[in-house]
């Protein structure tokens, strides 16, 4: 009598990595940024847009459809099409807002100036965008990608992007802690 799945067996012949169990990073804080830098576009005054009002807005999140299917929590796979489009999405985002702020700059300048307000929150706007695009990059070029970060073990990911100091000690100090924390200072023995 069988007392495990079909599963259960496969996986005690076949043991995954343990870096392989680990959920993929979540899909909605880059979804949400996406959408507000979507917003942040539809709000600009009609002389900073790049296109009609929504032909970039409606590319972006018909770009992030299909991202979404593949991955619709978690990202845990990755295809060279969903890659792709993923890196798409921030282009066109962070080309539109390029575009956005010369548009922006030429209007300041101008001499013909009449609603300096409607500008300078459009400046808002922009460098808001300009925020979430850098974000938006950064977390898809960091290291391979969201997908590679969580998958790949450490040793065999691209080195850092940008380093940061938990980076520079030589790995003399463990991202996840497997000893025990002290409980007066809460550092590992």
């Amino acid at each position: 009598m069988a007392t495990g799945h079909a599963g259960d067996e496969s996986r005690r012949r076949h043991p995954r990595h343990p870096r392989h169990e680990r959920r993929g990073e979540a899909r909605l804080p880059a979804v949400v940024a996406t959408l507000v830098a979507v917003l942040l576009y539809l709000a600009l005054p009609e002389q900073l847009l790049v296109a009609p009002r929504f032909v970039l807005p409606s590319l972006e999140v018909l770009l992030l459809v299909p991202l979404i299917a593949v991955n619709p929590r978690r990202l845990t796979r990755q295809t060279r099409v969903s890659r792709l489009l993923s890196l798409a999405v921030v282009a066109v985002i962070g080309v539109a807002n390029l575009t956005a702020l010369g548009l922006l700059i030429h209007a300041l300048v101008s001499t013909g100036v009449q609603d300096g307000r409607s500008l300078l929150i459009a400046a808002l706007q922009v460098w808001a965008t300009n925020i979430i695009v850098f974000g938006l990059a950064y977390w898809e070029l960091a290291r391979g990608g969201p997908v590679r970060r969580t998958q790949a073990p450490r040793g065999e990911l691209p080195l850092a992007d940008f380093r940061f100091s938990q980076d520079e000690n030589d790995d003399a100090v463990e991202e996840s802690p497997t000893a025990p924390a002290s409980p007066r200072t809460g550092c590992p023995r």
